[in-house]
């Protein structure tokens, strides 16, 4: 018999066109999500690291971005 375990999914932000999650894996394993409008990022944990570091990376190449 199949046991139904659910994927625990928790917002990390949402805007109205992003939205950044991280979700439970029913092996307990956590996996980090990026939506940007019509494009979904999966990571595990190390590549999610390897994400964040070259996403800061971007950031600081743009430092008089309003966006900020």
């Amino acid at each position: 018999m199949k046991e139904n375990v659910d994927t625990k999914v928790k917002t990390i932000i949402e805007t109205d066109d992003c939205f950044a999650y991280t979700a439970e894996e029913p092996d307990g394993e956590i996996t980090y999500h990026l939506q940007i409008n019509n494009v979904t990022l999966h990571f595990f944990n190390e590549e999610w690291q390897i994400a964040l570091k070259f996403l800061k990376e971007v950031v600081k190449e743009f430092p008089d971005s309003n966006l900020f």
